[in-house]
């Protein structure tokens, strides 16, 4: 009876091997690409601009740079066009900056009818809470590397 389970499982395993839809991995990767690429250009454009416009150095222009991204995901993901632009470009907005602003901004969306409080702001957080405590956790152990081997 276990080998008949065996290969039951086996035909279906395959059955459903061959129903599964190809995936363009080249094209993904292309257009994963261009729109991860052109983050990270608009965000290199707009630190230029706080050093060339507003005298801001290369040290201190990041602060900015990096609030407007922020902003303006947030912004997307509230009109709902963040979504499409992800669906389509697939890993290339899952950029640490805008990916972090969407996955907040998803979930005080999708959770604003249970008020402020336990709603928006506890929502918010049960998403970026994994994601602070291991960048934390992360910037510790790098730390730490970086202090035994590199001094």
């Amino acid at each position: 009876m276990n080998s008949n389970s065996e290969a039951d499982k086996k035909t279906y395993k395959d059955l459903a091997k061959s129903k599964e839809p190809k995936r363009p991995v080249l094209i993904n990767c292309v257009k994963a690409f261009i729109v991860g690429g052109g983050i990270c250009a608009f965000g290199q454009i707009l630190q230029n601009m706080f050093i060339k416009y507003f005298g801001f150095n290369e040290k201190n222009a990041g602060s900015p740079t990096g609030a407007i991204v922020i902003i303006i995901s947030v912004l997307l993901t509230g009109i709902g066009l963040f979504d499409h632009i992800a669906q389509w470009a697939g890993a290339g907005t899952a950029i640490p900056l805008t990916g972090f602003a969407n996955s907040m901004a998803s979930a005080a969306i999708e959770h604003k009818t249970e008020g402020y409080v336990l709603g928006t702001g506890g929502n918010m957080f049960k998403i970026a809470g994994s994601v602070i405590t291991y960048g934390v956790f992360s910037a510790f152990v790098v730390a730490i590397i970086r202090l035994i081997f590199f001094k």
